[in-house]
């Protein structure tokens, strides 16, 4: 046994008995391999400066966010809360000419709408109570490099004229003062909200949603990412370990199927929490069921139906129902192609 032996058998042994130690042992060898072998493949991502995933519609994204970031284009990334919007925005800084400047982040949800032009287009000295000395402010500071602005469809109205003003003419202003100055910034911008549907409604200008959303990067939900969910899980594996001073090896069968049956209504966010969780928690080597949120594991079980509205777009019923049934087989679109009755290339096209 401290040679490496699986287990051993006492005699007299039963053969029932010794396929059932069998079976384990060859689980676990199997299980192991799996687990070397994501590792592997992250360790190639990584070493890439890649993103996690494998899956067609990230890959997809990552195609498309290489492809961009020679461009000097604004890009919009757009995604539900929790998809790695920022971890994309990061991803096509460091692909483009201007990686070795800085790329200066601003959460515009998170700042009221005196503080965030002061942080934008800084100040003179003055401007306000408490302005003390003049201050460059985050365009300035992004010079030659990328602005990432977070949450940009809860911008007020005012401030978005004046982001208007440095899409259209490279310059600002800093406040209290009348120099125009000269900024050379690429600015990535990243919404869970729908902007259109906020264009309409009066509260985001649609001059400035058509000069942001020059190249729009519309990011996958979890769920739809088909074995993502794996690599993800290994890659916070990884992480959580190092800081944690552990050294988990991997998931059981069981573990890993529940975390492919939930629908991650929190997305990559919710999945690196429950893994962070797991690891802490964790008392064996291989991360198992009840090491798992509650939440996840209750959920387990994905109700297999479709709901569309009435007056649903034709073509939008078809791609939901198309997106669900390749959710319900982790992405096999051969088996969602024989279970819908079509042939796998409308799926691959469609899908396109």
């Amino acid at each position: 046994m401290k040679s490496g032996a699986y287990d051993f058998i006492e005699k007299p042994f039963s053969t029932t008995t010794t396929l059932k130690v069998v079976r384990k042992a060859l689980e676990k060898q199997n299980l192991i391999a799996e687990n070397r072998q994501l590792r592997r493949k992250l360790e190639e991502m990584q070493g890439m400066n890649a993103i996690i995933g494998n899956s067609d519609p990230m890959r997809v994204a990552i195609e498309t966010a290489r492809q961009v970031a020679a461009s000097s284009a604004t890009i919009l990334v757009t995604g539900k809360s929790g998809t790695g919007k920022e971890v994309f925005a990061s991803a096509i800084h460091r692909w483009s000419d201007r990686g070795k400047r800085s790329m200066i982040r601003v959460s515009c949800a998170a700042l009221p709408e005196a503080l965030l032009e002061a942080e934008l287009f800084g100040y003179e000295k003055g401007a306000f109570t408490g302005a003390m000395a003049r201050r460059r402010g985050r365009f300035e500071a992004a010079d030659r490099g990328t602005l990432f602005l977070d949450e940009v469809g809860e911008m007020t109205l005012t401030t978005q004229v004046k982001l208007l003003r440095v899409l259209q003419e490279g310059v600002i202003e800093r406040l209290g003062g009348h120099e125009a100055i000269k900024v050379d910034v690429r600015i990535i911008a990243a919404t869970n909200a729908d902007l259109p549907q906020r264009v309409a409604e009066g509260t985001f200008r649609e001059d400035l949603f058509y000069r942001l959303n020059v190249i729009n990067l519309e990011l996958p939900e979890l769920r739809r990412r088909g074995g993502d969910v794996d690599l993800l899980a290994n890659f916070f594996l990884q992480k959580y370990n190092d800081k944690n001073g552990k050294d988990l090896q991997g998931f059981t069968p069981a573990a890993l199927e529940v975390l492919a049956r939930y629908s991650w209504p929190g997305n990559v966010r919710e999945l690196e929490n429950a893994i962070e969780r797991a690891v802490v928690l964790s008392k064996e080597t291989l991360v198992d069921v009840d090491v798992l949120p509650p939440g996840v594991v209750a959920g387990r079980q994905r109700i297999d139906m479709v709901s569309i509205p009435v007056g649903t777009a034709l073509k939008d019923a078809e791609m939901e129902l198309i997106q669900a049934t390749m959710d319900s087989v982790a992405g096999d679109k051969e088996t969602a192609a024989n279970i819908l009755g079509i042939a796998a290339r409308t799926i691959y096209r469609k899908m396109q």
